[in-house]
């Protein structure tokens, strides 16, 4: 087997090593023999042209075009033209099936089940990368670069999965790209001859230039070993040092850091994204299940975390410290002894399917007994998982109030704490004024902060005209709540946070809460929460109260008693206003599961309550018009610099390649253009009217070239004026070699800046727009001289006619 061909083989291999990293998130995993067949085919491809030979652009674009081939006639058969021809039909087939495997991808927790779009992400992705890993190490023969394809593709499936053997796959993506580097080491090695290492060679044995007894195995051991040594650096390197805080997503560490004192932060990072994945499930799986010596299970809302910072676009946790959780805990802040409560007793168990950092609580809790290491965040009055710990079949007992405070006591609230005032009623300067003055309308004729909060929570869920429809396409970023506030239609997610951030405009204390409803009592007494249960509602705090719960989301949740006694009613039934018993009873209403689309539950559907302000775009997707459009852009911006590189490679590679042309001038002759070419490139003008002899002592003079260098210079002048005088012609040996000296001379002789320059952008690459100025000074010559020569033939035939006429 020839070194390319075994540094092609080894390419494949390090591809399918790395794609291995994509096995855990799919089940089945047919897709990857699938895909290990159209790589190997792609792969053929591209050996069988660059056998032929083609040019290596060319090898990549018929790689590619065959790639498109095998993609059509494995996804879009039925749409192409005899089957495997890719037509418009095909494309937007592929668009479609790319839509639905994002939709999939959002919907599913990982193992995901195997549709058709899921598969063509994964076969397509393979594919691409083993594409570029290809090119960039077969055909351009640089295999160092072809990591980069490799890591990316690790990096997107340690990105989607939970990382339980990230270290696994890792090393086999590492042992790939080190096979790669390898194969390319020892195929350069074999081109430079025997390697002398000093020991004798046995007699009547033939050289191959890689004995394993000689010393020329030694660079390829070297290398083995270097990069063993490397790998081990990059896995044990990281024990060694100081970990850092992941966030509420780390597996290993939790929010609450590793030490078993008081300390630890909360991480400001989206505290549900484990939640959404569970949540973004199609079926209607139950996560919780509970008993409760509650008389009524209408409000037992059951409380994962508060979101309490908003910087306009978005609600997330603030950083905060945690502790370990006391027993009881503390008193709710704000809340007077004379406000009516009542303690309650529940007992909670997730299921063995729900994973995730936070643990779902009755709000406020007051005592809390749960196995395992749990953390507990004051502010909030939440518990976070530490060190890995998750809700995953948790069994755990809370105690906690039920706090019923009258209208009169809500109204009559002082002032708050000037501290949590400007904490919480804290706004960013882009929030659009639609929203406070939306507020400020809406409130009109308030005599305090509790008529005001009554006010907004009927605008959102009866007087305004508002709609819960999952089916909206609300945007993001700053002005996302003045569009939803001028669309009226969203979902949980819209309008607790709508509420929340006009809330404070008007200078009341509010957060959004996330967890789920009551859920839905079973025949044994016991209340079972299911997907569809989850559920955003806004928190707004009055002294003497403390944090109190709203509901603005029409038919969804119950609203709260304390809500009703002051509001005035005409008597009418409002369809968007649920009665506080219907969340025990299966409902018919769009649910959080059915109804939000997947990309939706991505950018935060009330189902997954993820805290973005609205859904970003709705289910149709961008047109696959833009997406090649957006595509050929970012390859040509991405591609365009490279060019001058990549010609320049290619030009040199063809100048001194040993299998060209047999004649010696032609040889000869390359090797010193190659020569003028790279001195040019360090700033070294080409002078035509000098001899190769005085050239060649300017280059030296010039390039400031060592004893070495010079030496070589001076032998490629010396062959050039041999082939050029001499009665017959002999060609010189190892003229590439001393291109090579030459060329490593000047790099010596110069700073990092402009061997940077020299490899980027090389001045020699103005013999393109030469070239491409005599093609086109050419053409004109020859259109010119055909125009003439037909104007001859026609003015040649014009006075005969003439002639007869007369």
């Amino acid at each position: 087997m020839s070194g390319r061909a075994r540094l092609a083989v080894c390419a494949t291999a390090a591809t399918l090593m790395a794609s291995g990293s994509l096995l855990p998130l799919v089940d089945p995993a047919t897709w990857f023999l699938q895909a290990v067949v159209l790589l190997v085919l792609q792969s053929g491809v591209g050996a069988l042209a660059r056998r032929v030979p083609l040019a290596r652009p060319l090898t990549v674009a018929v790689q590619a075009l065959f790639s498109l081939f095998l993609l059509t006639l494995a996804f879009a058969r039925e749409q192409a033209v005899a089957g495997i021809v890719p037509g418009p039909e095909v494309f937007q087939r592929f668009g479609l099936l790319l839509e639905a495997g994002g939709n999939d991808v959002s919907k599913y927790m990982i193992p995901a089940p195997l549709s058709d779009g899921i598969r063509l992400m994964l076969v397509g992705g393979v594919l691409v990368i083993g594409l570029a890993v290809d090119a960039l190490a077969v055909t351009f023969r640089t295999a160092a670069p072809a990591g980069l394809p490799l890591l990316a593709l690790y990096s997107v499936a340690a990105g989607l999965s939970d990382g339980g053997a990230g270290w696994l796959w890792f090393l086999l993506a590492a042992a790939g790209y080190l096979l790669l580097l390898l194969a390319e080491g020892r195929d350069r090695l074999s081109q430079w001859g025997r390697v002398f290492g000093g020991a004798a060679r046995a007699p009547g044995r033939v050289s191959g230039g890689l004995e394993s007894e000689s010393g020329a195995v030694a660079p390829v051991r070297t290398g083995r070993r270097i990069g063993a040594v490397a790998l081990g650096i990059a896995l044990v390197v990281p024990l060694a040092l100081p970990a850092l805080d992941g966030g509420l997503l780390d597996g290993s560490g939790g929010p609450g850091g590793g030490g078993s004192g008081g300390g630890g932060t909360i991480s400001a990072v989206n505290p549900l994204l484990a939640l959404q994945d569970s949540l973004n499930q199609p079926e209607d799986r139950e996560v919780l299940s509970y008993r409760t010596n509650a008389e009524t299970t209408d409000d037992l809302y059951l409380r994962i975390v508060s979101l309490d910072q908003f910087d306009g676009t978005t609600w997330k946790t603030t950083v905060r410290r945690i502790q370990d959780v006391p027993s009881p805990l503390p008193n709710p802040r704000g809340l007077r002894p004379d406000v009516r409560r009542t303690e309650i007793q529940t007992n909670l168990s997730a299921a063995d399917s729900y994973a995730q950092n936070w643990l779902p609580m009755p709000f406020p809790a007051s005592q809390v007994e749960a196995g395992g290491r749990w953390r507990f965040e004051p502010v909030g009055r939440a518990l976070v998982g530490d060190r890995g710990q998750t809700t995953r079949g948790v069994q755990y007992q809370v105690k906690s109030l039920i706090v019923d405070p009258t209208a009169e006591q809500l109204a009559a609230a002082p002032a708050p704490p000037d501290s949590l005032r400007r904490e919480f009623t804290d706004v960013p300067e882009s929030l659009p004024p639609l929203v406070g003055e939306r507020a400020r309308q809406v409130t009109k004729g308030a005599a305090n902060q509790y008529e005001q909060a009554v006010k907004l929570q009927d605008y959102f869920a009866s007087d305004g005209g508002f709609t819960y429809n999952t089916q909206v396409r609300a945007g993001n970023g700053p002005s996302a709540i003045e569009r939803f506030l001028k669309q009226k239609e969203g979902f949980c997610v819209h309008f607790s946070f709508a509420m929340a951030s006009m809330a404070r405009t008007l200078g009341i204390p509010a957060r959004v809460a996330v967890g789920f409803t009551p859920g839905t009592a079973q025949g044994d007494g016991s209340m079972s929460v299911g997907l569809r249960d989850a559920h955003a509602w806004p928190e707004l705090y009055f002294e003497g109260v403390g944090w109190t719960r709203f509901e603005p989301t029409p038919s969804r949740g119950t609203v709260p008693e304390y809500t009703r006694s002051d509001v005035p009613s005409d008597g009418a039934s409002d369809p968007d206003t649920p009665e506080p018993a219907e969340s025990s009873e299966p409902s018919t209403a769009p649910s959080a599961s059915d109804a939000c689309p997947p990309d939706q539950q991505k950018q935060g559907g009330c189902a997954s309550a993820a805290p973005q302000v609205a859904a970003g775009s709705g289910g149709e997707g961008p047109p696959i018009a833009m997406i090649v459009g957006i595509g050929l852009a970012a390859l040509l911006v991405l591609g365009a610099p490279l060019l001058p590189l990549l010609w320049r490679t290619r030009t040199r590679a063809a100048r001194l390649a040993t299998g060209g042309p047999a004649d010696a001038a032609t040889r000869t002759l390359a090797a010193w253009l190659e020569v003028t070419d790279t001195a040019w490139d360090h700033g070294i003008a080409p002078d035509e009217s000098q001899t190769p002899r005085k050239a060649a002592a300017r280059i030296v003079r010039v390039g400031q070239l060592t004893a070495g260098p010079a030496e070589a210079v001076h032998r490629v002048a010396a062959a050039v004026e041999q082939v050029l005088y001499a009665p017959r012609p002999q060609l010189a040996t190892g003229l590439a070699e001393d291109v090579r000296r030459v060329r490593d001379g000047l790099n010596a002789s110069v700073g990092r800046t402009t061997r940077l320059r020299v490899t980027l952008a090389p001045r020699s690459t103005a013999r393109v727009v030469w070239a491409l100025s005599d093609r086109w000074a050419a053409f004109g010559a020859r259109w010119r001289e055909r125009g003439a020569k037909r104007w001859a033939s026609v003015a040649r035939k014009l006075p005969r006619r003439a002639g007869q006429e007369g």
